[in-house]
Parts: structure tokens; sequence; C-alpha cells
């Protein structure tokens, strides 16, 4: 594909990005930061937080990061705190931790993992928002990460794709409360072929079943998912709250 000349229409925004250390998290925090943000990534991870940090810092990108299990309180509360002190403000923030414990079909699914399941993919992202909300600016934006899985869950990952669906219930309801001087949208990724969905890359198979379900033929990329989710966070994106933005290569999702 032919590169994309970016521009700059992040500069002296600041935005948070969780799960940013890989994959599409890592994505949309490089996008972010090349068009201009200063980006907070995270992960559960010291070492990958690291790893990140040095990618992005030789982009010229300007980046700090913090060591935050969305599931973990303080780890939350942190993350927004050194946010703030080091930045006075925060402008963006995606909320892109998800986890897949399971592949068991609901019925056969343990509480314990409906719980992890429930409080990493839906809860976390309220009390994360909670924190940010004090500190968030008069034409800030929040973009939530679903999932084309949220439209249809699958067997494989059906209590997944149920949390995914509360997502868009949640940018809905969110929008409404936190309009008219915060916007939130939501962006619901197709098939990208990254660590957290590496049974993609394994299966030959089922790598190409899916790019025959797509009107593109190919699967989705990191860049993909983060060029969408840039538009909804940036001033372009000013009149649309509420909404979410389903990049899957025109994979069924609704009417």
């Amino acid at each position: 594909m032919e590169k994309i000349k970016l521009g700059r229409r992040f500069e002296g925004k600041v935005a948070i990005v969780t799960a940013s250390t890989q994959g599409i998290g890592f994505g949309i925090a490089e996008r972010l930061g090349l068009e201009g943000a200063s980006v907070i990534v995270s992960s559960r991870k010291q070492q990958n937080v690291d790893e990140a940090i040095e990618k992005l810092k030789s982009k010229g990108i300007d980046v700090f990061g913090v060591v935050c299990h969305v599931s973990n309180a303080q780890q939350r509360k942190n993350l927004i705190d050194q946010t703030v002190q080091r930045y006075g403000k925060i402008d963006v923030v995606v909320s892109n931790a998800a986890a897949n414990p399971s592949i068991d079909n609901i019925l056969q699914t343990k509480e314990s993992v409906l719980d992890k399941l429930w409080e990493i993919n839906v809860k976390a992202s309220i009390l994360l928002l909670q924190d940010a909300a004090p500190h968030l600016q008069k034409g800030s934006s929040v973009v939530i990460i679903s999932s084309i899985a949220g439209y249809y869950p699958q067997q494989s990952m059906a209590m997944y794709g149920v949390t995914k669906t509360a997502l868009l219930g949640l940018t809905k309801a969110l929008a409404t409360e936190m309009a008219p001087d915060t916007r939130v949208n939501c962006v619901a990724p197709g098939f990208v072929p990254t660590h957290f969905a590496d049974f993609i890359i394994k299966n030959a198979a089922a790598k190409a079943a899916i790019e025959e379900r797509t009107l593109v033929n190919r699967l989705g990329t990191t860049e993909d998912m983060a060029a969408a989710t840039a538009f909804l966070a940036s001033d372009e994106a000013s009149y649309i709250t509420g909404e979410t933005v389903v990049v899957a290569g025109g994979m069924p999702s609704r009417l």
C-alpha cells in the first residue's frame, strides 16, 4: 500500500492509550504520536513499556510510559495521576485493553472467567474514565476499541464477543453523559493478525477463510485500526459522537 502522508492533527494534545505496547494499541499510540500528540503508553509489564517507549522515541514521538493492569485500581489511578503531573491535562483516551481467556461455550464458562472478561473488557473502561474525566479538556475525545465479534459473537469466543457488544452500548451511554465537552466513539476492528489473535497467523486455513469473508480479500492491519481511531479522536470528527466505526474490510456487521 502507498505510504500516506500524515498531518499534525494532535499537536499540543495529550493522549492515553491502554494496552499499547504491542498490536493495535501500539499502532494507535504510534499514529497519534506521529501526528504530534504526547502519548502515554501502558501495559502490565515494565519491560514491554520500556521497549515500546524506545521504539516510539526513535520515531521522534514525545512518549511517557506507565505500568498499568487495567483491572488494578491503584495502577489505573497512577496512570492518570502521572499523566496529569507530567502534562497537566488529558485530551484523548483510547481504551484498548481486552482479555479472552476462554474458548468455552458460554454455559460452560467458569464464573471466575466470566468475571475476568467482564472486568477487563467492560468495567475497566468505565473505571478508567471515572479517573480521567475530571482532567479531560473541552473538545476532548474518548475512543473505545470493541470488535467485529461484538456484532456476531462466534462460538469459539462467544463471551468475549458479548463483552464487546456491551461496549457498543457503553459508547452510546457515555456519549450522552459526557456531552457536549467530550465526544465518545468506538472502533470495531475486524481480524488483525497480532499476538492477541495469533491463532489467525498459525492456521493457514483459518486465515484464508477470514480473508474470503472480507470484500477486500485481506486481513486488517494495526495501521488500519490506528487510522480510524485517529480520525475519530481528531477535531475532523468534531460532529461525530456515540458512533461505532466497523473497520473490517466489509465483513458483515449490520445494515
